[in-house]
């Protein structure tokens, strides 16, 4: 969110996309748009004066379909394409409207300004994206099941050397481990199967 002279970080929003193809563009446009102004169409939120998309004819008409859903269609709604080579200050701005593509000089400040914008939410999806890998990193599927504090996963781990080795153990296995239980040792493989 970009407003009078910077970044309102305060009004970033990140989703986390579900329920579609991994890689599928289009439908994760879709959805992050449908949930980012769900709250605009039910009066909870201010309308922003302008929405751009990173992306082009097709990223377009994906976010205006989204707003259209929710009767949003009446919001101004720009695309920046990627222009030739994928180089900066090449891009294409395309109107949601209709009108012509528009490609302005390489050091004209509107194109400063929307590629600053653009730059800076690709900042924040990323940085949300490694923290994302990052915390998986740290999990443990262990962490997931009822019963599994920090020592009893310590206690498996040492005792079979990892997840992989645990995964392979058998619920008799499991109960030769001290603080098991067979309950526990079931749950365990279920789990883990």
């Amino acid at each position: 969110v970009y407003q009078g002279n910077g970044m309102r970080k305060s009004d970033y929003r990140r989703f986390n996309i579900d329920g579609i193809e991994p890689g599928d563009d289009y439908a994760a446009i879709r959805q992050a748009v449908s949930r980012r102004y769900e709250k605009v169409a039910s009066g909870e939120a201010v309308a922003p004066s302008l929405v751009v998309i990173d992306g082009g004819k097709g990223q377009l008409g994906c976010a205006l379909a989204a707003l259209e859903e929710l009767g949003l269609a009446h919001l101004p709604l720009l695309g920046i394409a990627k222009g030739e080579a994928r180089k900066p200050g090449l891009e294409v701005l395309i109107f949601a409207d209709g009108r012509e593509p528009v490609q302005l000089p390489p050091e004209h400040p509107a194109l400063h300004l929307l590629q600053e914008i653009r730059d800076e939410a690709h900042r924040f999806a990323i940085t949300g994206h490694r923290a994302q890998r990052s915390k998986t990193r740290r999990t443990s599927r262990l962490e997931e099941i009822a019963g599994i504090g920090p020592k009893r996963r310590k206690a498996l781990i040492a005792h079979f050397g990892g997840l992989q080795g645990i995964a392979n153990a058998g619920v008799d296995q499991l109960t030769a481990v001290p603080g098991i239980s067979r309950d526990l040792a079931e749950t365990i493989y279920t789990a883990l199967h």
